[in-house]
């Protein structure tokens, strides 16, 4: 698999990564095992997991598969801190609890060090410079090699990956910022994607397919064995059901019955060379679904492919965030 560098940074990753969203809830031990395997055998490095995935079941799990299975050096492990299970308060994102929750991640995973670590979301009742000085602690005591953010966003980002840049030597610049990006959801265009070309910081987009309905399998139903049947991630699908959706994967099939390739292949490719990202997050839940995936490799969408769907799923820009030249 091709390796791409992450942002303005000397870390590569593999242009697709694995997510682990569904590990210790959804997915087994075996199965995680399984989709390990197929990834790091097709060249895959980046796996992608949180201290909050399966309440940290998920970094469990890739803790005890690392060595006996893959060994660690061959993996670039992300996650990310700061979620709280407190609906009085969603995001954590005081220096105190980063680190206690960074080094609860290391205990879980097996490991001394992860190679990136993401603040989970924006605290708005933190100082900015508070979260980020524990990314700042957390790579010089060598317990994180590269730092990013997450769902943060356009002012946000460029607020924290400014302030980070303004100390060279002694704050690490953000190398990454995941956010969720598709065909289905492209409002990171507005604001969020030009600051991090801007900044020299790497898109991980994650749910890259649309939550899954970009593959087209909720076209006329809702399949039994899907996502969108689960008690725990059929509110998370349930948003892109609508018309809209369904006319942008009708694009999708129609691509696809061109090529001769699957929408899955169609959609993933879009994202994965649109300008700025890394490497699309994919969160399959099993091997045979993650090797459907990894067949993009191979692929790359004609120009007049890639026009039609920029036109059918082009997302409204508004005042200021229009094209200036236009008017």
């Amino acid at each position: 698999m091709e390796q791409r560098h992450l942002g303005r940074t000397g870390l590569r990753v593999s242009r697709i990564g694995l997510g682990t969203l569904t590990w210790g809830r959804d997915t087994d031990e075996h199965d995680a095992a399984d989709l390990l395997k197929a990834f790091w055998e097709a060249g895959g490095t980046l796996v992608d997991t949180a201290d909050v995935y399966g309440d940290g079941e998920a970094e469990y799990l890739l803790g005890q598969l690392i060595e006996g299975l893959v060994p660690r050096r061959d993996l670039v492990i992300s996650t990310k801190a700061g979620s709280v299970p407190d609906p009085e308060r969603r995001f954590d994102g005081s220096r105190g609890h980063l680190l206690a929750a960074l080094d609860a991640s290391l205990a879980r995973l097996g490991t001394d060090y992860v190679d990136l670590w993401h603040i989970h979301a924006f605290d708005p009742d933190t100082p900015l410079e508070e979260t980020l000085q524990a990314l700042d602690l957390a790579v010089s005591s060598g317990r994180a090699r590269y730092a990013g953010v997450s769902n943060f966003c356009g002012w946000q980002l460029a607020k924290a990956a400014t302030w980070q840049l303004a100390a060279p030597g002694t704050r690490t610049r953000l190398a990454s910022t995941q956010m969720e990006y598709s065909l289905l959801q492209r409002g990171i265009e507005r604001e969020v994607l030009p600051a991090a070309l801007d900044l020299g910081i790497g898109l991980l987009p994650s749910s890259p397919l649309g939550r899954g309905v970009l593959t087209g399998k909720y076209r006329t139903s809702t399949p039994a064995d899907s996502r969108g049947a689960s008690q725990h991630l059929a509110p998370f699908v349930e948003p892109y059901l609508d018309d809209t959706a369904t006319r942008i994967v009708d694009a999708v099939r129609t691509a696809a019955d061109g090529l001769a390739v699957t929408p899955l292949q169609i959609a993933l490719a879009w994202v994965r060379d649109r300008p700025g990202v890394a490497a699309p997050i994919i969160g399959a839940r099993t091997a045979q679904q993650l090797t459907a995936a990894l067949s993009v490799e191979a692929l790359s969408l004609p120009d007049e492919i890639c026009r039609a769907l920029d036109d059918v799923s082009a997302p409204l820009h508004r005042y200021p965030d229009h094209d200036w030249s236009t008017l």
